[in-house]
């Protein structure tokens, strides 16, 4: 199943970097090439509040529905807010929420937006204003549905919102690969962060992927995995500075399938980044995901 509602295609003012319009073309390209079906997708609602007051602050959550950050949080987080974008960010936590719920039965499940790693508990940074997979892990955990959970953030930046919310907690293991000189030029510090100097390629890329990961799996065995899948990882990405090919990031999709396959657990994948100049190429690395992830799992 596959989280995705109208509200995810925000209008963005002319020229703004994030690439809005991937939301409205993934979808349509996997039902043409028919990897999925229509009655695959669900439209998650807004998630209630209770769930994302378990991670976030009621101050900040008060602040972010009122519209009472400052220009300059605002501009922060990447986006003017208003009132669709808080209800966009609301539906976009329960779209994560719902896939996890549903991924408990068909093992995997996907949410067309998602992957907002970089907000904190009292603000967002980056284009995040709250972090849904840490939302829907604490759902997880509350609704004793797992026991440990690993996060693995596959985007080019550090999940740093990610590693801070879950500091210190035992159940859920947090894994970022990411650029070294890469935004956030403050680092977090995940349970695990592999580090990649500008320009690293497929070899060296996917090497140090699977030993991470088998590293991992001695120490802690996950009963659930969320994966961040930003595809800013390709050398045509302008903010990423790897150079992955599209068949390296093809691969790396396949490394991560294949270990929740190995593992037997569910798993629930969310787009994160991308922002190579050509749309079509951000469209077809996304797409790639899918086509591996249902090719391995289903």
């Amino acid at each position: 199943m596959i989280a995705f509602h109208s509200i995810y295609i925000h209008e963005l003012p002319e020229n703004h970097r994030f690439p809005m319009e991937k939301y409205d073309l993934l979808p349509r390209q996997l039902i043409h090439e028919g990897t999925i079906e229509q009655h695959q997708f669900f439209a998650p609602q807004s998630i209630q509040n209770i769930y994302v007051e378990a991670v976030h602050s009621r101050n900040y959550l008060e602040r972010l529905r009122n519209l009472e950050l400052t220009k300059k949080e605002q501009r922060v987080s990447g986006f003017i807010h208003n009132d669709t974008l808080i209800k966009r960010e609301w539906t976009i936590m329960e779209g994560t929420r719902k896939s996890a719920e549903l991924a408990m039965e068909k093992n995997i499940c996907f949410n067309i937006a998602g992957g907002t790693h970089h907000a904190f508990s009292d603000r967002g940074e980056g284009f995040c204003l709250l972090n849904d997979q840490v939302i829907a892990a604490h759902w997880l955990l509350k609704q004793k549905k797992v026991n440990k959970i690993l996060i693995l953030d596959l985007d080019v930046h550090q999940g740093n919102g990610t590693a801070a919310l879950c500091a210190n907690l035992d159940n859920i293991f947090t894994f970022s690969m990411h650029g070294r000189n890469n935004y956030p030029l403050r680092k977090e510090h995940s349970d695990v962060d592999i580090e990649l100097d500008d320009g690293t390629k497929n070899a060296a890329y996917l090497y140090q992927l699977k030993e991470g990961l088998d590293n991992i799996m001695n120490s802690f065995e996950p009963e659930f995995i969320f994966y961040q899948a930003g595809v800013d990882v390709l050398e045509s990405d302008k903010l990423g500075r790897l150079n992955l090919s599209l068949d390296g990031c093809k691969e790396r999709d396949a490394i991560v399938f294949d270990l929740s396959r190995q593992l037997d657990v569910p798993i629930v994948t969310t787009m994160g980044g991308g922002y190579s100049k050509e749309i079509n190429t951000i469209v077809e690395a996304h797409a790639n995901t899918y086509r591996v992830g249902y090719d391995i799992r289903s």
